[in-house]
């Protein structure tokens, strides 16, 4: 992807969209608007354009957890928005589970063979058992209710949740409410997770930013002033081997 090498350098990308194009930049220059067009977006563009599924083909990547253009905010929207809950759903660990519901494992589970980052849809619930199946590629996996702090609502999720993994279209918040995580290698990564649709929703701002950030910070920024005069030539020794 032309993009994605262009990131990669350190330049602005191309945004002006060409016939066969994978790649989109919308622009919502507030919170609110990029909310509206992000769920435009997985709801109805891309499934009407690409005929792909906004459950099983789409994944939101986020910069980060936090805020309104944030993973955790934009799982209750898209859940709202996609698959409402009805009578049949269970709350636990501030998330409502129903069936339908895109969910990832978040640990390690040895004996139910599922592993951290994996992705499944709910496909039945039982209230008066206490437990849900989830399907995992095909492969039942039964939770009790009082293990579903294994499971988050996967709509959206990070983009360091997401690196090893490839999905046919990712959609990308990107605003300067994101601030701490624009980065250039975080947006690399991101990009690079669509395999064959990227849209960005945000600003132009929040995009030049993070390509702008090599995302390298200062290591022993004090360091300097608690060592001892004497100890410049340690200093020296540290740094020449970082």
């Amino acid at each position: 992807m032309v993009n994605a090498h262009r990131i990669n350098r350190g330049q602005m990308l191309k945004l002006k969209t060409t016939t066969g194009s994978g790649f989109f930049f919308v622009e919502a220059n507030e919170p609110e608007d990029g909310v509206r067009k992000l769920l435009a977006m997985v709801r109805e563009r891309i499934p009407a354009r690409f005929g792909l599924d906004f459950v099983r083909d789409v994944q939101v990547l986020c910069p980060m957890n936090r805020g309104g253009l944030g993973a955790r905010a934009l799982n209750t929207e898209l859940q709202q928005a996609l698959n409402p809950p009805g009578e049949l759903r269970v709350e636990r660990f501030g998330w409502t589970y129903c069936p339908g519901d895109k969910v990832m494992q978040v640990a390690n589970n040895y004996e139910r063979e599922v592993f951290n980052g994996d992705l499944g849809v709910i496909m039945g619930m039982d209230l008066d058992e206490g437990e849900l199946t989830v399907s995992f590629d095909g492969r039942p996996v039964i939770y009790g209710f009082g293990e579903l702090d294994e499971l988050v609502l996967a709509y959206a999720t990070t983009i360091h949740k997401a690196q090893g993994s490839e999905y046919p279209a990712v959609v990308i918040p990107l605003t300067t409410q994101h601030y701490a995580m624009l980065a250039r290698n975080l947006l690399y990564t991101g990009v690079t997770r669509g395999k064959k649709l990227v849209v960005l929703v945000g600003q132009r701002r929040a995009l030049a930013i993070a390509i702008r950030n090599q995302g390298a910070r200062r290591r022993w920024s004090k360091l300097r002033e608690w060592l001892a005069p004497g100890d410049a030539s340690f200093l020296a020794t540290i740094a020449a081997r970082s």
